[in-house]
């Protein structure tokens, strides 16, 4: 008589490529960046200032529009750089980009009256540039093969 065992089986979980990391981390940053502004509508008194033409201390004007369109469209841009640009020109973009964010995060605290809310989307944000900061600081590197480095060695081209 034969009893039956249940086989145990592992899930293949495949490493991830740096730029899918990349793209994915920039994505979840944008939708956070803009939930945290979509969501402000609902602090009290923030869209009385709107309608009357006022975000904070800034007079809404085409100025301000396209300084908040050009904040949030880079780090849409990043997403679809992440997938796109060579691997050192992409490891150095999102090295910079990211770190240029993060004051730019952190100054959104300032005249918050809401602590906890602002305090909170900071810290999601910050969290997620610093992990775009790290995949692409520690992109992997391959050593160059045996004919990369002969054919260095010789001035011929691959």
């Amino acid at each position: 008589m034969r009893t039956h065992r249940p086989t145990i089986s592992t899930l293949d979980d495949q490493p991830m490529p740096v730029r899918a990391k990349l793209a994915g981390t920039w994505t979840s940053f944008v939708f956070l960046y803009a939930y945290v502004d979509i969501l402000n509508f609902f602090t009290p008194g923030v869209v009385e200032d709107i309608l009357d033409g006022r975000v904070f201390e800034f007079d809404l004007s085409q100025t301000f529009s396209t300084a908040a369109l050009t904040l949030v469209s880079i780090p849409i841009l990043m997403i679809v750089l992440s997938m796109t640009l060579t691997a050192r020109a992409n490891r150095i973009t999102n090295l910079v980009v990211a770190s240029l964010y993060v004051p730019v995060t952190v100054f959104n605290i300032v005249g918050a009256s809401w602590l906890y809310f602002y305090g909170l989307g900071i810290a999601l944000e910050l969290i997620l540039l610093a992990l775009i900061v790290r995949y692409a600081w520690t992109w992997p590197t391959t050593a160059p093969s045996a004919t990369t480095v002969a054919s260095m060695a010789t001035g011929q081209k691959l």
